[in-house]
C-alpha cells in the first residue's frame, strides 16, 4: 500500500525557515520532518511513497538525490564516470517525487497523483509526527468498511494546566495533551473512491469533500491518545528539536 505525503504547502507561519526551504524539509535533529514521518511508516513496513511537491519542491527532489548516495554503498571508476551501487542497510524506500503545482489545495495535489494509487492508500501531512500504530489503523479501516478514516488526536495544551483548591494549586502539568475534544491529526487510509469528492485543484481535502465524507456516513475516526504533534509554528519546531535532543523522541518508533 502507497503512503502520499502532501508536501507543498508555503508554512508560512515557520517564518524564517520557511523562505529558504519548503515546510517539510525543516530539519529536526539534522534530519528533515519529511524524514521522521516516513521513518515512522518503515517501522511498520510501508516503503513506498507518493510525495507531492509544490512550494520549493525542487530542494525536496535535491535532497533525496543526494541522500540516495550518502546512505548507499558504491564503487566508482575514476577514468569512466561509471557507478555501481552496492546493496546496503539503509532505508528501502520507493519515493515517486511528483510536481503538484504551488497553487494546487490538498485535494486537487490527492487527485493530480491519482494515476499512482491503488484501490486503498494513505496519506497524510508532511509537518506532524506522532507515535500511532499504523498497524492498529489499518485494522480499524478494514473493520468498520467505510471509505475513509481520520486519526483523530488531542491536541497538546499551549499552556500548562492548573487545577486550585481555593487559592492553592492542587495540581499543575506543564502543556499536557488537552484533556477534551478531538481534532485531524491527519494519518488517513482512504479508498479510492475518495477521489470522486475532490472536484479539482481548488479544493481543500480537509473542507468539502470531509464533509460530505462526514454526511454520507463514510468517513471514520480513528482516536489516537498517544503521542501527536504538528509543526506549525518555531515554538513548535523547537519543542520537537528538545524533545530529539533529550533522546526520548514520543514518535521514534524505530531503531
Amino acid at each position: 500500500m502507497k503512503t502520499v505525503l502532501l508536501a507543498g504547502g508555503l508554512g508560512t507561519r515557520l517564518g524564517e525557515e520557511t523562505q529558504t526551504k519548503p515546510k517539510p524539509m525543516v530539519e529536526i535533529g539534522h534530519h528533515p520532518i519529511l524524514w521522521h514521518i516516513m521513518k515512522g511508516y518503515e517501522t511498520y513496513g510501508f516503503r513506498e511513497f507518493v510525495i507531492c511537491l509544490g512550494y520549493k519542491g525542487e530542494q525536496i527532489k535535491a535532497w533525496f538525490s543526494e541522500y540516495s548516495n550518502l546512505v548507499s554503498d558504491f564503487t566508482v571508476n575514476t577514468r569512466t564516470g561509471a557507478m555501481q551501487r552496492h546493496e546496503n542497510h539503509q532505508e528501502d524506500w520507493e519515493v515517486s517525487l511528483m510536481n503538484t503545482s504551488v497553487s494546487a489545495e490538498t485535494g486537487g495535489r490527492l487527485v493530480r497523483v491519482a494515476h499512482l494509487l491503488g484501490d486503498r492508500f494513505m496519506m497524510t501531512f508532511g509537518d506532524g509526527v506522532c507515535d500511532l500504530s499504523i498497524t492498529d489503523l489499518i485494522a480499524f479501516h478494514e473493520k468498520h468498511g467505510k471509505l475513509a478514516t481520520m486519526t483523530a488526536v488531542r491536541p497538546p495544551a499551549r499552556y500548562g494546566h492548573v487545577e486550585l483548591d481555593g487559592e492553592a494549586v492542587s495540581t499543575f502539568s506543564e502543556k499536557p495533551q488537552a484533556r477534551e475534544g478531538w481534532i485531524n491529526g491527519g494519518f488517513f487510509v482512504l479508498e479510492r473512491g475518495v477521489l470522486d469528492y475532490i472536484d479539482g485543484d481548488s479544493t481543500s481535502f480537509q473542507r468539502e469533500p470531509m464533509e460530505r465524507l462526514a454526511r454520507d456516513g463514510q468517513l471514520m475516526a480513528f482516536k489516537h491518545d498517544g503521542f501527536w504533534q504538528c509543526m506549525d509554528t518555531l515554538r513548535d519546531k523547537d519543542l520537537l528539536q528538545e524533545m530529539w535532543e533529550s533522546g526520548s523522541a514520543p514518535w521514534k518508533t524505530w531503531s
